[in-house]
């Protein structure tokens, strides 16, 4: 058979728009210029309540994160969360000034450390025009991580995120926060067996409330947290393991068996000796190796209501 004859005939593409459903552009009526449009948004009235918080999510840019540990500057992608509260009187925000800001700051390279955080909080409240603005970034953050006897360096990452909030007359509120995979060996299990003991992998996650002041040039929050996670747990996750670094690994975990209650009670000593820390949460949740379940326990504690 003739390969040309056996093709289909087409219609041209603009009857196949037609075909499904495409017409002819109708008469314009309105104003295509900005300063003639109405704006709905910016009407003022009694709109019956306040609103808690409005604004965009799951909003993704690229972000460069600063790291005192390397790599020291990594390019990757943040997830954000912006909004402010509106008042009675205003019916809605412009919802473009939140990502047209976040555009400004990308042109100047974005960093995501704390002091660029507040800068663009404090401008956004003032953009918006409202008495606050707060703003969440999401990120991974890798880290260089050596084997314990080889040195045979790997990369891990923990799930960061930092969250701003700002109001004109009350300043800043600055949580951050980390999710960070740790090794536990059950303590009850190496009680009573005659030899061996059940381990699995642990999920801790902290958010702490920093002191505004904290600086952030001098210390890393996101080291400080994955530090205070990995120094009580029962042994580190290693990227890179050969067999001597195998055997120390699980000779550690053996001689520092663990619960979720202990990893969240020595987790959280740490946390209450950090001047820089205000208010914590801990929570770990172990992914049990011989359960279908998983074992959790948490802590919330403010040291400012001591």
């Amino acid at each position: 058979m003739n390969e040309t004859n056996s093709k289909k005939q087409l219609p041209p593409k603009e009857e196949r728009h037609k075909l499904f459903g495409s017409v002819e552009p109708g008469p314009r009526t309105k104003p295509q210029d900005k300063d003639k449009m109405a704006d709905l948004q910016n009407t003022k009235k009694d709109f019956l309540f306040e609103l808690d918080a409005v604004g965009v999510s799951n909003v993704k840019h690229p972000i460069v994160v600063p790291s005192h540990v390397e790599p020291k500057e990594q390019t990757t992608i943040g997830t954000f969360y912006f909004a402010s509260t509106i008042s009675q009187g205003s019916k809605g925000t412009n919802m473009s000034r939140f990502t047209e800001q976040l555009q400004a700051y990308y042109n100047k390279g974005f960093r995501v450390d704390i002091e660029t955080m507040k800068k663009f909080t404090k401008d956004l409240q003032e953009r918006l025009k409202q008495k606050d603005a707060e703003l969440t970034v999401e990120f991974p953050w890798f880290y260089q991580r050596k084997a314990p006897y080889t040195g045979n360096i790997g990369m891990n990452h923990a799930d960061a995120w930092l969250k701003v909030k700002y109001h004109h007359e009350n300043g800043y509120d600055i949580k951050v926060g980390l999710k960070a995979k740790i090794t536990t060996l059950c303590p009850c299990s190496k009680e009573i067996s005659e030899y061996s003991a059940h381990n699995q992998r642990g999920n801790v996650v902290i958010e702490i409330t920093l002191d505004p002041e904290f600086d952030e040039d001098k210390q890393d929050w996101k080291e400080l947290l994955l530090e205070a996670a990995e120094s009580n747990a029962s042994a580190r996750i290693h990227p890179v393991l050969k067999r001597p670094d195998e055997k120390m690994v699980t000779e550690q975990a053996y001689e520092n068996p663990r619960f979720v209650e202990d990893m969240v009670r020595l987790i959280a000593s740490d946390l209450y000796e950090l001047d820089m820390v205000k208010q914590f949460h801990v929570k770990c949740i172990n992914e049990e190796s011989i359960h279908l379940h998983d074992a959790i326990a948490s802590i919330t504690f403010d040291k400012r209501e001591e």
